[in-house]
């Protein structure tokens, strides 16, 4: 017979599988809908030329500034007002609220990308939509990696650096999923059936797949450290008066991440016209750094909990400081898709290594009540700053110098500023 000893251990145990079924669904559902919606917006800058074709005649200057301003500005320039927005919705309405919203913001665009008419039916309407669309996805984009960082994070605070760094790891999905959409279209398309109807089809999927990520997430339970406390009427401005050195902290810790993960990006241009690297050689090699992404990351989040977060993105961004410039000369030394796998290699490794500590360093920054809007604004910062304009000043870092390695000072200066945001925060520590 049982007893009362017997029924306690057998509900406790339940228990114990009932909170790991629900931070393990939360994992999966939010990795999932993160690798959508960066997906999402990172396709447009893998098909950016095409899309220059199709909606910005080169023959019309005014479209043409305005797909430069679409394509480089104005997503980079609203993610700051989206993690404002989104970042203090999350920290009164909750965390699962926050998520909902931003995947159906970035669904809205992308359908909205998907179904637009091109210029030649649709004249100058046909670029404002576009335009439209992506100030959608940078809204959605500037509140979703605050509100899902946060609430992985606080899944579990004992392991919050092995939760959070889900976050990163579904970019590196989206990096292997994004490169294989570009391999697959450039390789099975024709130019011509690539500019008519090809371009669509990831942004068809992105819409169709969206509302499926909405209803999974509207599915989640809210985090249990956000349902016990007390929520601020003003998160952001207890942020803005409160928590400024936290803030600028959590930015500075965030540029060397930014500038990594958009130098990555940056990498199949670079290889294909400064190397002249095959595009399919090119991309392969950032499907490579996507996939090193996707498996270190959350390896790392676990070690960081038990051995602690700064040695791991301290070091790592020492050794991005120190290798950057002998990697990217010896490639320019040595341009083969070889070399350009074994210095994808090198600097994935050490990027993973960054990111995986990144998300519960940042996170432990903020306390839960303004936690979402120091995040949200924290990375907006280094991203609207520092990230936006990576393309355009790796390429006239080149330009001036007239050195193909000029990229890698960029990326030694993102690990630079980081390092010293790591020296702020020792002093905070030991305060």
């Amino acid at each position: 017979m049982a007893t009362q000893g017997d029924d306690m251990i057998v509900r406790a145990a339940s228990s114990q599988v009932n909170v790991a079924t629900l931070r393990r669904r939360a994992v999966v559902a939010t990795t999932i809908g993160n690798t959508l919606e960066w997906f999402d917006f990172v396709m447009f800058g893998f098909l950016a030329p095409t899309m220059a074709k199709v909606f910005f005649p080169a023959t019309d200057e005014k479209t043409g500034l305005l797909l430069a301003f679409a394509t480089f500005g104005v997503p980079f320039l609203v993610r700051p007002l989206g993690a404002i927005v989104l970042g203090a919705y999350a920290d009164r309405r909750g965390r699962r609220a926050a998520l909902s919203l931003t995947i159906a913001l970035m669904s809205l665009g992308t359908a909205l990308l998907a179904i637009t008419p091109g210029y030649t039916s649709f004249g100058i309407l046909a670029p404002l939509l576009v335009v439209v669309a992506r100030i959608l996805q940078g809204l959605s984009a500037g509140g979703e990696f605050g509100s899902a960082t946060a609430f992985l994070a606080e899944q579990d605070p004992a392991r919050r650096g092995f939760f959070s760094s889900w976050q990163f790891a579904s970019q590196g999905a989206t990096t292997v999923l994004a490169t294989g959409f570009g391999i697959a279209l450039t390789g099975l398309l024709t130019p011509e059936q690539l500019e008519s109807w090809g371009w669509r089809i990831p942004f068809a999927c992105g819409a169709l797949l969206g509302p499926v990520a909405y209803y999974i997430r509207t599915q989640l339970s809210e985090t249990v450290e956000f349902r016990s406390i007390t929520t601020h009427a003003r998160p952001l401005q207890t942020v803005l008066t409160t928590q400024l050195r936290e803030l600028a902290l959590c930015a500075g810790l965030a540029i060397a991440a930014t500038v990594s993960a958009y130098t990555m990006l940056f990498m199949p241009t670079f290889a294909a016209k400064q190397l002249g690297v095959p595009s399919s050689q090119a991309f392969a090699a950032s499907l490579l750094g996507g996939v090193l992404q996707l498996v270190i990351v959350p390896i790392i989040g676990a070690l960081s909990d038990r051995y602690g977060r700064t040695r791991f993105s301290f070091f790592s961004a020492l050794g991005i400081l120190v290798c950057a410039y002998p990697l990217f000369a010896h490639l320019v030394g040595n341009p083969s898709f070889q070399t350009l796998l074994y210095v994808q290699t090198i600097i994935g490794l050490l990027v993973a290594v960054y990111l995986g500590a990144l998300g519960g360093l940042i996170c432990d920054l903020f306390p839960p009540q303004t936690r979402t809007s120091g995040v949200s604004i924290g990375n907006a910062i280094a991203v609207t700053i520092f990230g936006g304009f990576a393309p355009v000043i790796n390429s006239w870092l080149i330009a001036i110098t007239g050195n193909n390695a000029a990229p890698s000072f960029y990326l030694s200066l993102g690990a630079a500023l980081s390092l010293l945001a790591h020296l702020g925060l020792r002093k905070r520590m030991h305060r």
